[in-house]
């Protein structure tokens, strides 16, 4: 028998005249969800955290052991795989949670001997319903199960671990096992709750989880003292009201499946935003794909989403499946949708709203899981009354719609970020990070920052090479930003012009002297070919 094929009548029993029901052939009770979210309850306000921790995982890992010895017994697997990989059946077919195992591409570090998330935990619910939201992952009883089922069919200790809990708030329970070894340090504190004495051990280890609170929460008492908590979120600083405003927003919309709509101005941190609502999702063990609209020829772009049959055109030597399908059970992000042909806006309207693909070339339909979020510096409205872009589709992409303010209108950003450059990057070069005078603050407030985050990110790693002391100062800074003067080659003043033309003026010259390359152009401006393609449409337009 193949795991995929066990169903709840190969292995259970029941006897109405003697009333007692067996499971591969131990006898089994059924527990109301109810009652178990109770007993955990009294455990915790009977004994402390720890110690309800322990008894419980003690027991799922029992649990596991025997389970995974009774299946080998009963069970004719076709092979010693399908035994190991049949604890995961089990979770579903009891109903203790729904077990999707999570593919290993995208990950970093080491491929882990488990991987899966967990969905509709019936502990995290339990544990929400009676004691609330948690600070740590709380589902115990299924980790002990994984670890024991594991550490049986494997021959060696496996410990599964929560990385995410939907019992603390995250968007789902996610499951990690490794064996003892390749943990290394990181399963030292979780080690007593595996251990036979198992209660004493717990009870150690809370006056160790007690100190190490207090410690925490002393550095959080610095942290908020200091009004310094733009690390809410990895990577996005919202000290500013609107941004806290547009991050509230992305993760109340992540729960959901909705298509979201991103607007703002380049260089305001959009894929940021995108990259926040697939973590926050329950899509988060699915892959993030991103495709730049803009950069992409209109002859591709229909064969890059929707893939392509071998033979469709000229250089399709193989069958390729499109982005659409690559980003199965993830997000697909969109980025600059709004400078997509009018053709070709009619075909994806068709996908987002038929949940379908058809590969270039085949007559065939594939259906398709993703969650579509879109993201465009132009006034989608505006395009829309000037004929440039589908009605129908502007709709059906702005199911939620986010706008991203620009940061002139958000000055509380300005330095935390400014700050945090400047701290990776002396983490990236091994050195101390640098602070900012006074008079280099006053000139970063006062700028406009019409390339928003992207300029001021990459201010900041000028100003930072440029500097020989320990502190970025005015003269450090771009002269558009410093209001330095700006100097020939002689060492004579020149009239100043608008950035923007210089810009123009800068990046034609480039291109012609690279014979019209715009990879070679790009690579010796510095920016990206997506970057480069719509800055020479809208001087086109312009």
């Amino acid at each position: 028998m193949r795991a995929a094929d066990l169903r709840l009548s190969d292995l259970f029993s029941f006897s109405p005249k003697g009333g007692v029901m067996r499971f591969a052939g131990e006898r089994v009770l059924l527990f109301d969800a109810v009652a178990l979210g109770l007993l955990r309850k009294q455990l915790i306000e009977s004994f402390g955290y720890h110690a309800a921790r322990a008894v419980l995982t003690r027991f799922g890992y029992g649990h596991g052991w025997r389970t995974a010895e009774a299946l080998r017994e009963e069970i004719p697997w076709a092979d010693e795989r399908e035994w190991r990989i049949a604890g995961g059946r089990l979770h579903r077919l009891w109903g203790l949670v729904t077990f999707e195992p999570v593919e290993p591409a995208g990950r970093e570090g080491p491929e882990p001997f488990a991987d899966a998330i967990w969905h509709d935990s019936y502990e995290a619910e339990q544990h929400l319903l009676h004691l609330g939201q948690a600070t740590e992952p709380v589902c115990w009883t299924l980790a002990g199960f994984a670890s024991g089922y594991l550490s049986r069919v494997n021959g060696r200790p496996i410990f599964a671990l929560e990385e995410s809990c939907r019992g603390k708030g995250d968007a789902v329970c996610r499951m990690i096992g490794r064996s003892r070894e390749e943990w290394g340090d990181a399963i030292e504190p979780h080690l007593p709750f595996y251990e036979t004495d198992c209660l004493d051990a717990s009870l150690r280890h809370v006056q160790r989880a007690l100190r190490r609170a207090e410690t925490r929460l002393l550095r959080a008492e610095r942290l908020l003292a200091a009004g310094d908590d733009e690390a809410e979120v990895p990577g996005i600083v919202a000290r500013s009201e609107a941004m806290r405003g547009v991050v509230a927003m992305a993760r109340r919309v992540a729960r959901t499946n909705a298509t979201v709509l991103l607007l703002g101005e380049s260089g305001v941190g959009k894929e940021r935003i995108a990259r926040l609502v697939h973590d926050a999702s329950p899509r988060v063990g699915g892959p993030m794909v991103a495709i730049n609209c803009a950069a992409v020829p209109e002859s591709l772009l229909e064969s890059e989403l929707f893939g392509h049959a071998k033979g469709a055109f000229s250089g399709a030597v193989t069958e390729r499946a499109g982005l659409f399908e690559a980003a199965r059970g993830g997000t697909l992000f969109l980025d600059e949708v709004g400078e997509i042909p009018l053709a070709m806006q009619a075909k994806l309207l068709r996908v987002l709203e038929e949940r379908e693909v058809r590969r270039v070339g085949e007559n065939r339909t594939r259906p398709i899981d993703v969650r579509i979020v879109a993201a465009t510096h132009r006034d989608l409205a505006a395009a829309v009354a000037q004929g440039r872009f589908r009605q129908d589709l502007y709709f059906r992409l702005r199911v939620v719609e986010i706008a991203i303010p620009p940061l002139r209108e958000r000055p509380d950003d300005i330095l935390p970020i400014a700050r945090r450059q400047l701290s990776e990057a002396a983490a990236r070069e091994g050195e101390a990070p640098k602070e900012i005078g006074k008079a280099a603050c006053r000139a970063l407030f006062e700028h406009a920052w019409p390339g928003n985050v992207r300029e001021l990110v990459n201010a900041m790693e000028r100003a930072r090479i440029l500097s020989e002391g320990p502190t970025i100062e005015v003269v450090d800074l771009p002269p558009e930003i410093g209001g330095t003067a700006a100097v020939s080659p002689s060492g004579k003043d020149f009239s100043p012009r608008p950035l923007a033309e210089v810009e123009r003026e800068h990046i034609l010259a480039t291109l012609a002297a690279e014979g019209g390359n715009r990879k070679e152009a790009a690579a010796k401006l510095g920016i990206g070919v997506a970057t480069l393609y719509r800055k020479l449409k809208e001087y086109a337009e312009g």
